[in-house]
């Protein structure tokens, strides 16, 4: 975002004409991945409503940067911000181009509200009943859906969550193994150096000094393509 906070020269565009406007948003940590690999390669804005609101942002974006003024680099960002925001909104509004992955998930209530739990306590010892009785579902049908939805079952993508936030504590603290491992519910250094190495395909002795980057190898990922977002209207 460091070039939205540049004076930019930008030409008068008359009334009619089109323009393309690029950007992009740069996001580190494995965190990031998950999101980054849920990101549909194009959101194409159809109704004619939407269309207005994301021009809207555009052209205010367009004038703080024509037109510098006091906090405009801040109104810049918070403005390229929400139409990000504002597309993937109406990507997942859109039932025809939903697709399976943890994006999708959130626009669901009960599979938002099951991901929330285990996030707010990564450690705690869930089970597939649990987290069933959490969101208000039978076991069967919470299962099911989940799987549908997030392309994964509910005890999977708790691992995964575990792992992408032990891998980033390995990298990223002093925190021993066995700290890391009690504070996401494994009772043992084993139990849990076996399911890291499932997951991320290293031990977490070799993830900790070695350059690897902290992410997931791609077999583990619902859909596989590169994580890039056009939006148009």
């Amino acid at each position: 975002m460091d070039r939205l906070t540049k004076t930019v020269d930008l030409p008068e565009i008359p009334k009619g004409m089109r323009y393309i406007a690029g950007g992009f948003f740069a996001f580190t940590g494995g965190h990031a991945e998950m999101l980054l690999n849920s990101l549909p390669p194009i959101v194409h804005i159809r109704r004619e409503a939407d269309k207005a609101a994301m021009r809207w942002s555009l052209e205010r974006l367009r004038e703080e940067l024509r037109d510098p003024q006091p906090g405009g680099s801040l109104i810049a960002q918070q403005l390229a911000y929400m139409m990000l925001i504002q597309a993937l909104r109406l990507y997942l509004a859109d039932a025809t181009t939903a697709v399976r992955g943890w994006l999708s998930a959130l626009s669901d209530k009960h599979m938002s509200l099951a991901i929330t739990i285990m996030h707010s306590d990564p450690g705690y010892g869930w089970t597939l009943q649990s987290l069933a009785e959490g969101v208000g579902m039978s076991r069967s049908v919470f299962a099911l859906r989940f799987r549908e939805t997030v392309g994964a079952t509910p005890m999977e993508y708790l691992t995964r969550w575990r792992m992408l936030l032990a891998a980033d504590r390995l990298k990223n603290s002093s925190d021993g193994l066995s700290t890391i491992a009690q504070s996401l519910g494994y009772e043992s250094e084993s139990a849990f150096g076996k399911a890291f190495r499932r997951v991320m395909g290293h031990s977490p002795r070799q993830y900790g000094r070695s350059d690897v980057p902290c992410t997931m190898p791609q077999t583990h990922l619902a859909d596989n393509h590169e994580p890039e977002m056009v939006v148009t209207g």
